[in-house]
């Protein structure tokens, strides 16, 4: 086994070409590690140091891409170098001098010098280090693979003023991450802005084979085949090339582990012996290796590859080539198609034809030997998998539909069909107890659950409609536009989180107060403490069954769109946030601490019209980036959610009209209730009865209420004068 997978292993790569991607991020310093450069990008585009965020993060993928060529190179010249070659496989004749042990002592000395050679070749391209010194967590490598540091390049670059790059970098991000919701509406927004040119929407990373074959395919829909044929066979050749460059990658380092798993790791070792160790290391190359036709046949973007990507462009190529009369090139790309399938009825009808048309001028051909090269090398590999998985229970799932059933193990072959015909809705769970029951007994008439926390992504999210009607949301709307004032539970600041809003807030005892001043009507008041009270009461339903929940804040807000500040904007209504802890999108921590309100345990937003642009709530990842779920304001609606670091979220550009929503935060710590909500109870209840010793008149006419015996009330402007409501962000 061992000789085999080393045989196997320490076979000299095909020449392959430069991989496209960052010719226009030059060199700037000396090669430094990928993830220090990208970290030290992050900090300082979170300080605003824009330049040297742009600088320090082109640098972080110019180094990825350079180990990436290292290692690559490296492997390639060694395998090559004179005197790693390996030894010649030992006869099986009894009489030979050459015996299996001296046999593997050759080849263990060829690994070895082919390791020194790798590692010696590593540090002169990538300094003292050597590759070992660049590996990277997952995490990092992950977000490479998203092509994450283009979003922080592109915002760098716009408050730059560097318009034509900042478009650049964000259609790079962009290609590969469509679903993005954040990178959708930049891009709208680019599309909009004066001054931007079409051809900045260019793509920094557009990989070779991508960027031939999607040229070919619209040569051949317009039907100009002999201009299509350089680029298909340019892009089968890329494709071949992209593949060796995934395999050189599978050699590498392996990446940095976690904690957990470098323990697991160590356990698995301590209980392996010498080979069972080497083999292991090397299936796990295998594997990787296996997956690489897979990765280089998805589109950035996509999330599965197409579908036989290798014959059908093997296909195209001898439709191609016979319509322009090459037809010993057509059955040459038709017979490499059967070393995939070899009874294809059509590609040998295809041959049969060719055939008949060639004549007795047929030469003696031959299936194309990169393709024969590919296909031989990974039956080999797929051959070793197999007897692992046969005889050591590793696991392997081939990623292939044209691998020979004869390859594989007669005693896996049942067990492998079995999970192939398998029913998706065998092993299906079973459905989850219906919530009508329960939303009778506990929610208020009228209210529906539109969205639980699967179908917004996430967990302790809810959706719940009904909560107020359209005459009910008219009466706080009128309260917010009576009496929400400038900076109002914002610490007076007018545009807290944009300058191109105008946010307004009202508190319930400040409500409360101008209401009894008869500044605004009690109706309105009133109706703002029973409507938080009653998203109280669901949510504790819905999320705290066990254990009551306390209001600990409510404050109505209403932020407008500014008029002529809206073009070319680029920043949110709310950054993301998480409402109870700091949230580091860097790292993935919430931290728990003070200036955070820790005492909030969930959160709710009632909202009151949906007549403005914009404005969307969304949910995204700890990295405040990826949006997990988007939700549309509007009258009525509830969005419930606990308030710690699990649910970061934020608010889109409000870019036209005006947005009001009740905000609230509860609290499981009595100690933390929101006490101005009493006072504001005791006051809008002196309204409805009679001070004592007062005599209700008969008239319907109201008295002034120095007539009736009460003190005098103060103004609406004396009440603004008075100490502002607890203030909390």
């Amino acid at each position: 086994m061992l000789s085999l997978l080393l045989l196997l292993l320490l076979l000299p790569p095909q020449d392959c070409a430069e991989p496209p991607g960052l010719a226009q991020l030059p060199r700037l310093a000396p090669l430094q590690s990928p993830d220090l450069l990208y970290a030290d990008g992050l900090r300082a585009y979170a300080a605003g140091a824009w330049e040297r965020a742009v600088a320090l993060l082109r640098e972080a993928l110019r180094s990825r891409a350079e180990v990436g060529r290292a290692r690559r190179d490296c492997g390639a010249w060694c395998a090559a170098e004179p005197g790693n070659e390996l030894p010649p496989v030992p006869s099986s004749d009894p009489g030979s001098d050459f015996s299996p042990g001296t046999w593997e002592r050759l080849l263990l000395r060829a690994a070895l010098r082919r390791a020194e050679c790798v590692s010696q070749c590593a540090v002169r391209r990538l300094g003292s280090r050597g590759a070992a010194g660049h590996r990277v967590v997952r995490a990092l490598r992950d977000a490479f693979r998203r092509r994450e540091p283009y979003n922080y390049l592109q915002r760098a670059y716009y408050q730059l003023k560097k318009l034509d790059l900042a478009v650049a970098a964000a259609h790079t991000f962009y290609v590969a991450n469509p679903k993005h919701i954040q990178i959708r509406e930049d891009m709208v927004k680019y599309h909009r802005m004066s001054g931007v040119r079409r051809q900045s929407f260019r793509d920094l990373e557009n990989l070779s084979h991508w960027a031939a074959y999607d040229e070919g395919l619209e040569l051949l829909k317009r039907q100009e085949v002999a201009e299509a044929l350089p680029l298909l066979e340019e892009a089968l050749k890329e494709s071949l090339a992209q593949m060796e460059n995934c395999r050189a990658e599978c050699e590498g380092p392996e990446e940095q582990l976690t904690e957990e798993e470098e323990e697991e790791e160590i356990q698995l070792e301590s209980q392996s012996g010498l080979y069972e160790a080497i083999a292991g290391h090397w299936i796990r190359v295998l594997q990787c290796r296996q997956r690489c036709p897979g990765a280089v046949a998805t589109r950035p973007g996509q999330d599965s590859p197409v579908p036989d990507f290798l014959p059908s462009q093997l296909w195209r190529l001898q439709e191609a080539h016979a319509q322009v009369g090459n037809l010993s090139q057509a059955m040459e790309n038709a017979l490499s198609i059967l070393l995939f399938y070899p009874e294809d009825e059509a590609v040998k009808e295809v041959l049969d034809k060719h055939q008949k048309l060639l004549g007795e001028q047929s030469p003696d051909l031959s299936a194309r030997e990169d393709i024969r090269h590919f296909v031989l090398q990974s039956v080999g590999e797929k051959k070793l998998l197999y007897y692992a998985m046969e005889h050591l229970g590793t696991s392997f799932k081939d990623p292939d539909p044209w691998t020979p059933e004869d390859l594989i193990p007669e005693g896996l072959r049942k067990k492998l069909r079995e999970d192939l015909e398998k029913r998706p809705w065998d092993s299906k769970p079973p459905e989850p107890e219906s919530l009508a029951k329960w939303r009778d007994v506990h929610f208020l008439e009228g209210v529906t659950l539109t969205q639980d926390a699967g179908q917004l992504n996430g967990s302790e999210r809810a959706v719940l409609d009904g909560l107020l009607s359209r005459a009910e949301c008219e009466i706080l709307l009128q309260l917010a536009k009576d009496a929400a004032k400038t900076g109002d539970g914002y610490r007076s600041r007018r545009s807290p989180h944009t300058p191109h809003e105008h946010f307004e807030g009202l508190t319930v005892l400040r409500a409360a107060q101008l209401a009894r001043s008869g500044a605004v009507g009690r109706e309105g008041a009133k109706l703002l403490l029973e409507a938080s009270e009653r998203a109280r009461t669901l949510t504790q339903a819905y999320f705290s069954p066990e254990g009551p929940l306390h209001l600990s804040f409510t404050h109505l807000v209403c932020r407008s769109a500014i008029e002529g500040e809206q073009e070319q904007r680029m920043d949110l209504s709310h950054p993301v946030h998480a409402d109870n802890c700091l949230l580091d999108p860097y790292s993935g921590e919430c931290w728990k601490e003070p200036p955070a309100y820790t005492h909030r345990d969930y959160s709710g937003l009632l909202y009151l019209n949906d007549d403005f642009q914009g404005g969307d709530l969304f949910f995204t990842e700890p990295d405040a980036l990826t949006v997990t779920a988007q939700v549309r304001p509007q009258c009525g609606r509830l969005v419930a959610f606990s308030s710690g670091g699990e649910n970061p979220h934020g608010v889109w550009a409000v870019t036209k009209g005006r947005r009001c929503t009740l905000a609230l935060w509860h609290t499981r710590a009595p100690e933390h209730m929101e006490q101005d909500r009493a006072e504001a109870e005791i006051l809008l209840q002196e309204q409805e009865e009679p001070e004592e010793g007062e005599i209700p008149s008969g008239d319907s006419s109201p008295e002034p209420p120095s007539a009736l015996g009460r003190r005098p009330q103060p103004t609406r402007l004396e009440v603004e004068r008075q100490s502002p409501a607890r203030e909390e962000l």
